[in-house]
């Protein structure tokens, strides 16, 4: 058993890396399922690889989320250690991870996402007459559809106005993929200000909305949310509610037009689109890795010893496109039995908006292929600008025409 391993810079690997990490995952994954490496952007961290590796990874108590307790923020966020927008689950472990999700999971039943579901379908509607308006007959799909759709959804959902998405989506950018330190910092200052003062204006007027109902939560007694978990949990959804269903509508529209006969074969038969959803999360999810683990002990994985105190990364990227699991991992078929992948991760942390996520694509993709019979991407691929590091997965522009 090796304590430690050499450090293995990413960009060496492949210049590459960002816009198309998969052969270097896979030759780690040839190596060993844990790898000491540089990221992209300079830090120093430990990653898995391999669908086997990762999913235990996922379920391992000694790889820890509640870096605010156990560890010091500032190892992975430019912010303070008692931050509120950190007071929510996916920044906590049992038993504060357990009461945390039951307090806000009643709200993401089945039967409540699905009766979403002709909102939904009439905010894509409002979004595709917008694109058919334009003379030009092109337009930035990220732009004018995959981020307004869901962005749109969950603040309607949450309670937040109109006025303030714009503001929303600047913070949760820098939140998830910054520009710089000092942005970042910026993000985090600015959005617990704002929720403060909408959360005292809710207290005044509650509304037929999840964050009133958060608010009468606290105020009626019983499990009670803080008030700092009560801006946490905001920032949770708000963020958790839009990035993956932007970048997946994106990242499947990527796919199919890089696969021709693929859009061909769902174009003729929209039946199987549930399935093509699956795949495209498989081939090309919308998160590349987990949200960082801190290590509470020196943890021994896949012959490696990873020192206490260190940042682990789980590439869920890497596992979906692992052979074990998947056969022809890098062919993209929109008939492939995908499931089984961990694009919206596992074990206590996966995604509790995984099935608000699933219906926004099924309605904005179906609607869109049926409403622009002749889409077509309008750049070449290389010339796509990137979400920069190694959390979200996508571009930040993707140009259509029609």
């Amino acid at each position: 058993m090796a304590l430690g391993s050499e450090m293995v810079d990413l960009l060496e690997l492949s210049p590459d890396f960002v816009r198309d990490p998969y052969p270097v995952y896979a030759q780690l994954r040839e190596r060993g399922p844990v790898h000491h490496v540089r990221t992209p952007d300079g830090e120093q961290v430990w990653l898995v690889v391999g669908h086997e590796a990762c999913r235990a990874a996922f379920t391992d108590p000694r790889l820890s989320r509640d870096w605010r307790r156990s560890g010091d923020i500032g190892q992975i966020i430019n912010t303070e250690q008692d931050d509120p927008s950190l007071a929510h689950m996916l920044m906590s472990d049992p038993p504060d991870h357990t009461r945390l999700r039951r307090l806000v999971a009643r709200e993401f039943t089945p039967r409540r996402i699905e009766a979403l579901a002709p909102r939904v379908q009439q905010i894509t509607d409002e979004l595709l007459d917008a694109m058919e308006a334009n003379g030009d007959r092109r337009a930035d799909l990220v732009d004018a559809f995959a981020f307004p759709l869901p962005m749109t959804v969950i603040c309607e959902l949450l309670g937040v106005p109109e006025l303030d998405r714009e503001s929303f989506r600047n913070w949760s950018n820098e939140m998830t993929a910054r520009t710089s330190p000092e942005a970042q910092a910026a993000a985090y200052e600015a959005m617990p200000r704002y929720l403060t003062s909408l959360i005292d204006a809710k207290r005044t007027e509650p509304g037929d909305d999840l964050l009133s109902a958060m608010i009468h939560a606290v105020d009626e007694g019983g499990d009670r949310l803080s008030p700092s978990e009560l801006i946490g949990m905001c920032v949770l959804l708000l963020i958790a509610g839009h990035e993956t269903t932007v970048n997946m509508i994106g990242n499947g529209m990527r796919a199919l037009f890089a696969h021709p006969d693929q859009l061909a074969d769902l174009r003729a038969d929209l039946g199987l689109l549930d399935g093509a959803i699956e795949e495209m999360l498989r081939y090309d999810g919308p998160v590349e890795t987990c949200t960082e683990r801190l290590v509470l002990e020196d943890v021994e994985m896949g012959g490696v010893v990873v020192p206490k105190g260190s940042v682990v990364l789980i590439a869920m990227a890497d596992a979906d496109r692992d052979p074990d699991r998947f056969k022809e991992p890098d062919r993209f078929d929109i008939r492939r039995d995908a499931r089984g992948h961990i694009a919206f991760g596992h074990g206590l942390h996966y995604c509790l908006g995984a099935p608000l996520a699933r219906l926004e694509g099924r309605i904005a993709l179906r609607s869109l292929l049926e409403r622009f019979p002749d889409l077509a991407v309008d750049a070449e691929e290389a010339e796509l600008p990137w979400i920069p590091g190694m959390l979200i997965r996508g571009v930040k522009k993707l140009p259509v025409r029609w």
